[in-house]
């Protein structure tokens, strides 16, 4: 019962956060160019928000644990619309600078402690459908996040900034008058006394679906960094076309996610979701390189946008049932290995890319072809341990 009314709030409350985060990606590079960053800042700009969430996600995971979900999932899209009026108010590039700080640091409480939220309210059968929920909320978010910010840029630079504030400021409100928390205080007291130390717990086979989704990851934002520049090469593709090829695997991404993971999840079981989920993105890095027009990069960068976002929601929910460290502590870690990915996996995309321009593309198979493996150990592993407890 607490399942069917927290989970279309927590729909909500995630999908209002990406909208405000995807409002402004299309605007800050030239807002910041406005203030006086060289493209050299600009990338520091942008890697500074996932290296404060590499560092602190992990931390209120823990949090969470200890004090309840609500608490912290408030202070992060507090600390969300904060840094986002500080960036509508900032007048030179330090100023930039401490709102993205800012906002990395509090904002890196949101993704861990909802999915540890997701994890308290379902039970072990229903935790993948919960978690490709939430996976759709995030890629629906990033669908629409973008073309507002795009509308709104047309009045000022500054206003797609203040537009996401104000976003964040509603979602603030159904979190604090709409959302129960889900952590009983005598659950808090369990999960202190019962979690393993995350040392510990990095040792032991489930660390390595961490490692899997970093090189996840990876692939993912050498992808993100560098696919518009191969279609405008290979296809001649321009920006406004380009915005409707994400739209549309975004789309198919939150389509499958809401729709399909949790059918099979409880079907064939995380393993065999994940895995088929690694072969899918594989094959979509392979048919990119073969993209000569509008059509077929819609279609081949769906195929991969498909594949990729059943990984994520089926890895967490597969996480949060071998992990003993708690839920905000497991899903703060494997947060803070997708941030990693992403602040190495631009800069790594790019300069395959001016090697040659589908490099990206190929080592993409690669390290597809190294999460499998990754996989496959693991599943090994938790097999002769099993055998061991025997």
């Amino acid at each position: 019962m607490q399942m069917k009314k927290a989970l279309p709030i927590l729909f909500a409350v995630m999908f209002f956060v990406m909208v405000g985060f995807g409002i402004i990606i299309p605007v800050l590079p030239f807002y910041a160019e406005e203030i006086g960053a060289s493209p050299t800042q600009l990338g520091l700009l942008m890697a500074v928000y996932s290296f404060m969430q590499l560092i602190f996600a992990p931390m209120w995971g823990r949090i969470s644990d200890r004090i309840g979900r609500k608490p912290v999932i408030a202070l992060g899209i507090a600390g969300l619309a904060l840094s986002f009026f500080l960036m509508a108010l900032s007048t030179q590039l330090w100023m930039l600078f401490a709102a993205r700080i800012i906002g990395g640091f509090l904002s890196s409480a949101n993704m861990p402690t909802i999915m540890a939220y997701v994890a308290d309210i379902t039970s072990e059968e229903d935790r993948g459908k919960g978690m490709g929920i939430i996976g759709a909320a995030i890629g629906l978010g990033f669908v629409f996040g973008p073309a507002i910010g795009g509308v709104f840029s047309k009045t000022s630079l500054e206003m797609p900034f203040y537009v996401a504030g104000i976003s964040s400021l509603i979602t603030l409100l159904l979190v604090l008058f709409l959302l129960k928390e889900s952590l009983s205080k005598e659950s808090r007291g369990q999960h202190s006394a019962k979690r393993e130390p995350l040392r510990s717990a990095l040792g032991k086979p489930v660390s390595l679906l961490f490692f899997l989704q970093l090189f996840v990851s990876l692939s993912l934002s050498g992808l993100e960094a560098t696919f518009a520049y191969f279609a405008a090469e290979k296809a001649g593709l321009g920006a406004v076309r380009l915005g409707y090829i994400f739209m549309i695997m975004g789309l198919a991404g939150a389509l499958v996610q809401g729709g399909l993971v949790g059918r099979l999840t409880r079907k064939f079981g995380e393993p065999f979701v994940i895995q088929l989920g690694i072969f899918i993105s594989a094959i979509g890095f392979g048919l990119i390189l073969f993209v000569d027009d509008f059509l077929t990069a819609t279609i081949f960068l769906s195929v991969f946008g498909i594949g990729n976002g059943v990984i994520r929601p089926s890895v967490s929910s597969l996480l949060t049932k071998k992990s003993k460290t708690g839920y905000g502590s497991a899903t703060g870690l494997l947060s803070s290995f997708d941030s990693l990915g992403r602040i190495i996996g631009p800069p790594l995309g790019g300069w395959l890319f001016s090697i040659a321009i589908g490099l990206p593309f190929i080592s993409g198979i690669f390290l597809s072809i190294i999460a499998w493996f990754i996989f496959r150990f693991y599943a090994a592993k938790v097999k002769k341990s099993q055998s061991a407890a025997y």
